[in-house]
This record gives C-alpha cells, sequence and structure tokens, in this order.
C-alpha cells in the first residue's frame, strides 16, 4: 500500500514536467517560424553601384604657359636694375617695359656720340661731293696751323720746364753749399775745441768726461758734414737727370710737331679734284656711321626689359640697385588659365588617359577644383612634390600629368602658383 500512494504522485509530476517541455517547444517554433515569416516579407536591399577606381597623385598648380622668367640679354648679363616699373600681381601688355637696366644711360650717351659722328661723315660726303677744294685747303692750312701753334706752344712748356729745373737745381745747390760751409765752420771750431781740450787733457787740466764731450761734438760735426756733401752730390745727380731727361723731351717735340707738320705739308699739297673714289669713301664712312648708330640703338633698346607676352608679375627676384640674379628680374605668366600638374606614379600612368575628369584638393582651398587631363608627360622623372609623412618615398619615379581646370576654378586660384595640392583622376 505504501509503494502505491509513493509512486502515484511521482508520475504525476513527470507527466506535468513533459507536458510544459513539450508546450515551450511548440512555442519556440512558432516564433521561430513568424520571425521567419516577417524577415521573408522584408524587400531585398537595392544593389549599390561599384566605387568609381581613381588615381591620386601629389601636384602643384601652375599657369598653363608655364612661368617666364624675364632677364637681360647676355651682353648686358650682371648690369644693376635702375627702374622697377611693376608690383607683383600687377598684369602686363606684351610689349610692356617692365625694367630698365643701369646701363641705359651709358648707351644713350654712345647712341649721342654715334649720332654726332653720322653728322660729321655726312658733312664730309657733303663736302666731297660738291668739290669744295678751296674749303679743304683751307680746313688742311687751319690743320698746319694749329700744329704749328701746338709745337711752339708745347715747346714753350718743355723750355719753361727745363728753366725751372735748373733755377731750382741752382737754388738747392746754393742753399746746400751754405749749409755745408755752415756745417765746416762748426766743425772747425769743434776741431780746435777738441784739440784744446786734448792737450789739457793730456796735461791732466780737465777731466776725462769733458774731454770726451769736446771730441763727440767734433766727430758730430764730421759726420753732418759728410752728410751735406752727400745731399749736395745727391741734389746734383738728381736735378742733372731730371734736366737731360726735360731736354730729351724737348726734342722729341720738336722732331714729333716738326713730322706732323710735314705730314699736314704733304696732305695739303695732294688736294686734288673731288675723284669718284674719293665720293665712295667718304659714302662708306656715312654708311658705317649710320650702321653704328643702329647698333647702339640696339644696344639701348635691350637695356629695356619688356614683357614678351600678355601676364601677371608673380614675383620680382631684382629690386632697383642690385645686380640681375640667376633667377633673372621678374617671373610672369599668364594666370587666366591654370593647370593642375599631377606627379603621376609610373605604374599608374598606363591607366591615365587624356580627357579624363580630375578633382583637385589641397589644404589651402576651401573648395574641390575641377578640370580633365589636358597633357601626358613624355619622360619619367624623380618625384618633386613631398607630402612629409614619415616612412614616405623620397624616390619615386613619377610622371606629370597635366590637369586642366575649369575657367572658373581657374580664376579662384590664379594667385597661386607653385600651391601644393592632391590630385584624383577618375578612371
Amino acid at each position: 500500500m505504501t509503494f502505491k500512494v509513493l509512486s502515484k504522485p511521482t508520475n504525476r509530476w513527470l507527466i506535468g514536467l513533459v507536458v510544459a517541455a513539450t508546450a515551450i517547444t511548440g512555442g519556440m517554433i512558432s516564433y521561430g517560424i513568424s520571425q521567419y515569416g516577417i524577415v521573408s516579407q522584408k524587400p531585398a536591399p537595392l544593389e549599390t553601384a561599384p566605387p568609381v577606381k581613381k588615381v591620386t597623385a601629389l601636384g602643384r598648380l601652375e599657369p598653363e604657359a608655364e612661368v617666364i622668367k624675364l632677364s637681360a640679354p647676355l651682353a648686358l648679363d650682371g648690369d644693376r636694375l635702375a627702374q622697377l616699373l611693376v608690383k607683383e600681381g600687377e598684369q602686363v601688355k606684351v610689349g610692356q617695359v617692365v625694367a630698365i637696366l643701369d646701363s641705359k644711360y651709358k648707351l644713350q650717351d654712345a647712341l649721342r656720340q654715334a649720332q654726332e659722328q653720322v653728322k660729321v661723315a655726312q658733312a664730309k660726303l657733303a663736302q666731297v661731293k660738291a668739290g669744295a677744294k678751296s674749303g679743304e685747303i683751307v680746313a688742311q692750312k687751319a690743320t698746319i696751323e694749329r700744329l704749328q701753334a701746338q709745337l711752339q706752344g708745347d715747346r714753350v712748356v718743355q723750355e719753361e720746364t727745363i728753366a725751372r729745373l735748373q733755377a731750382q737745381w741752382e737754388g738747392d745747390r746754393i742753399a746746400q753749399e751754405a749749409t755745408i760751409r755752415r756745417i765746416q765752420a762748426e766743425l772747425n771750431n769743434a776741431q780746435a775745441e777738441y784739440r784744446r781740450y786734448e792737450q789739457l787733457y793730456k796735461e791732466g787740466a780737465e777731466s776725462r768726461s769733458l774731454f770726451d764731450s769736446k771730441r763727440l761734438s767734433f766727430e758730430t760735426a764730421q759726420q753732418q758734414l759728410n752728410e751735406a756733401k752727400a745731399v749736395l752730390n745727391r741734389i746734383n745727380a738728381t736735378a742733372s737727370k731730371q734736366v737731360r731727361e726735360a731736354k730729351v723731351a724737348l726734342q722729341r717735340i720738336n722732331a714729333t710737331g716738326v713730322k706732323q707738320i710735314s705730314e699736314a705739308d704733304a696732305t695739303l699739297n695732294k688736294i686734288a679734284e673731288v675723284r669718284p673714289v674719293d665720293v665712295e669713301a667718304a659714302q662708306a664712312e656715312v654708311d658705317n656711321a649710320v650702321a653704328s648708330v643702329k647698333r647702339t640703338q640696339t644696344d639701348l633698346e635691350q637695356a629695356y626689359i619688356r614683357a614678351p607676352t600678355a601676364g601677371r608679375i608673380l614675383k620680382i627676384h631684382t629690386r632697383v640697385g642690385e645686380k640681375m640674379s640667376d633667377s633673372g628680374i621678374v617671373d610672369l605668366a599668364q594666370t587666366n588659365q591654370m593647370v593642375a600638374v599631377a606627379e603621376v606614379y609610373q605604374s599608374d600612368i598606363g591607366k591615365v588617359k587624356t580627357g579624363q575628369k580630375a578633382v583637385v584638393t589641397g589644404q589651402a582651398l576651401n573648395t574641390e577644383l575641377r578640370g580633365v587631363v589636358s597633357l601626358i608627360g613624355l619622360q619619367v622623372d624623380r618625384q618633386n612634390v613631398f607630402s612629409n609623412q614619415p616612412g614616405e618615398n623620397l624616390d619615386k619615379r613619377v610622371v606629370e600629368v597635366k590637369i586642366r581646370l575649369t575657367p572658373e576654378d581657374s580664376k579662384r586660384v590664379a594667385g597661386l602658383t607653385n600651391l601644393q595640392v592632391q590630385t584624383e583622376i577618375e578612371l
């Protein structure tokens, strides 16, 4: 009886546990089926387009027409800058004078001199053509008179020089001889004193020191006399040499002057009627003078540094008063159309084609710039633009690719030549 009473409650508990487990399992199955149904009812996600592939590269901004470095011609290289007529950022026209070199003033003087030479040559040509024989004779006679007057003047000047040297020699000689006589008298007096004190010293009447003093005075006077005679000899030798040289110069003046006058007389005697060869020679002188003027004008024009094309002054390298540096005077460029020069890595250059769109960004830009690839370089160079990031390869081999910016974006960056930028070329 006891066994039956105990087994009956146990079976009930087991049956309840099985029922509860069955209910829980059924609920979980129902919940899963319901959730699957909900998920299956959700619409399928839209397919997204694959990302556009791009080639990125560092680059720089610059004018499409490139930067022109204005400098002086080779003949005026190293000259100083006299005037600078533009400012940085200023727009200039074709042929506008940008700067003037210091050699302008020297070349202006040379031009005036060359122009005067033309006038002289033309006057001579007119005289030859007119056959103004009497005028030539008068001119030649005037030349002879000028040479004669010059000879006479040079002769008088040289003779006066000789007379002055001789007088100076005489004065110096007389003065020195007087000095010698004075020193001679002092020497005689010192000698007498010396002998007298020598006798007194031997007799014991004077001290040794006083005797030595008199002897020193005597020897000093003797030395002064020798020096004075040496000075007189030097005066005589120097003055004699100067007089001889002056006389030789006078002889040379006479000989040269006489020869010049003789040549002028011979020219006067050879003056004859006008010949065609004389006209041709005079005309050649005129042509040569005119050519000299044109050459000088060309040289003067080179002192004015002009803009070879319209554009904007980007940078001034040489200021007024400075010698021209290796960078020239100013940098000039047409900034109305800008390009971004991207340094594309050599392994990516095969993907880049002209006409591809590109985006240009930079830290100094507040907006993206847009453009298209307009030119692909033809050679591989070392990279010039760097990001300055740790571990960056500083020996990359790149090809320059020019991205032509839109007109609107070109205006925005017209004043940012050489700005470092990042470029993205859409493939």
